[in-house]
């Protein structure tokens, strides 16, 4: 028999919640989003019956909306947009490390003729693991393969930075605090309803994660208005990294490891060049703007988008900042990774064979 799937999600929750306590007893960097994440991605690797809830996950989704939101003071969207230029580099960044990715996936791959440029390509694209994937399926690719490789890579940069932070001591050194630090019960209704409705609104549009940017913008708009009138009640932040770990962990399967093994090695050996090369930019670049490079490392990483702002937010590194290139890379990779793709297949049939 077949456990009912809410006593599965239920014994996931548990057991994600101890790996929780477990990791920030151990004192590991992102307790509450990196213990539940390998606690279930290996269980769910080995077989065991773990799922998650999607309620769930736009609860995490949400709540890291709001916590992220409430940091965006007036002063601080200045700042920010004083670095448009700085945003402008990170989205060119992110579609060549792309290009390069889709490059070593495509030659990983054999180049076979069905559907592998295509696989290669949205695989390899720095942006939304289920928005990648319903781009891939609409241009014939493997979609099971570009979902595997997003699910590592994310796993892989989740990791990596924030334990190679907390090796470095890189903690702390580019704070910014949220506009009100104090819980009020009625402040934080208000903040409820009126993050819920920028939800609502952006579902409405069919935004991709909704839950994040809809949550994102009303709560940004509430606090450069100077109306955020409370912070987020204890253990709810945890909770929301728990939901979102939950999440990322249970996209693994059994046949995870024994799907296309050349493939996701070469995944694996990518995402860590990308981390090493990314670190180099990010110096370059964050000497060139003044901001600190773990800063912009977080910024223009090849992570997603809640894991990174996450990040930031526990480790202290320029909240603000990073949310700010995420958000802009989201939305610019969206929109030309299609296109990117098409322009690519066109240069492919008029050169010559293998193509690009």
């Amino acid at each position: 028999m077949t456990l009912p799937h809410a006593a599965r999600v239920a014994g996931t929750l548990v057991v994600a919640a101890a790996a929780g306590a477990l990791a920030q007893s151990l004192h590991a960097p992102l307790p509450w989003l990196l213990g539940p994440l390998f606690a279930t991605a290996a269980l769910a690797t080995a077989g065991a019956p773990v799922a998650a809830a999607a309620r769930l996950r736009n609860a995490g989704q949400w709540v890291i909306g709001v916590a992220l939101g409430l940091y965006f003071t007036p002063e601080v969207l200045r700042t920010v947009a004083s670095l448009a230029p700085a945003l402008a580099v990170g989205i060119a960044w992110a579609l060549l490390m792309g290009y390069g990715f889709y490059r070593l996936l495509w030659a990983a791959s054999g180049r076979p003729p069905a559907g592998g440029r295509a696989t290669a390509f949205f695989a390899a694209a720095i942006g939304g693991a289920s928005e990648m994937a319903v781009l891939a399926e609409r241009h014939g690719a493997s979609v099971d393969r570009v979902a595997a490789a997003h699910s590592l890579r994310v796993l892989l940069v989740v990791s990596v930075i924030p334990i190679g932070f907390q090796i470095a001591g890189l903690r702390g050194l580019d704070a910014a605090l949220p506009a009100v630090q104090a819980f009020d019960a009625g402040g934080f209704a208000a903040l409820v309803a009126a993050s819920l409705a920028g939800v609502g609104v952006a579902l409405a549009l069919r935004l991709p994660n909704a839950w994040v940017l809809g949550a994102l913008g009303a709560t940004i708009a509430l606090t450069a208005g100077g109306w955020a009138a409370s912070a987020l009640p204890r253990g709810l932040p945890e909770a929301g990294q728990l939901f979102i770990g939950v999440a990322l962990g249970t996209r693994f399967s059994p046949a995870f490891a024994r799907h296309a093994p050349r493939f996701l090695a070469a995944v694996a050996l990518g995402t860590l060049a990308m981390i090493v090369v990314s670190a180099g930019f990010a110096w370059a670049l964050a000497h060139a703007v003044g901001l600190h490079p773990a800063t912009v490392l977080l910024g223009t990483s090849p992570g997603a988008i809640a894991e990174m702002c996450i990040t930031a937010k526990v480790l202290q590194l320029g909240v603000p900042v990073v949310t700010a290139f995420h958000v802009t890379r989201y939305v610019a990779v969206l929109l030309l990774t299609a296109p990117l793709y098409r322009w690519l297949e066109r240069r492919a049939v008029a050169g010559p064979p293998g193509g690009q």
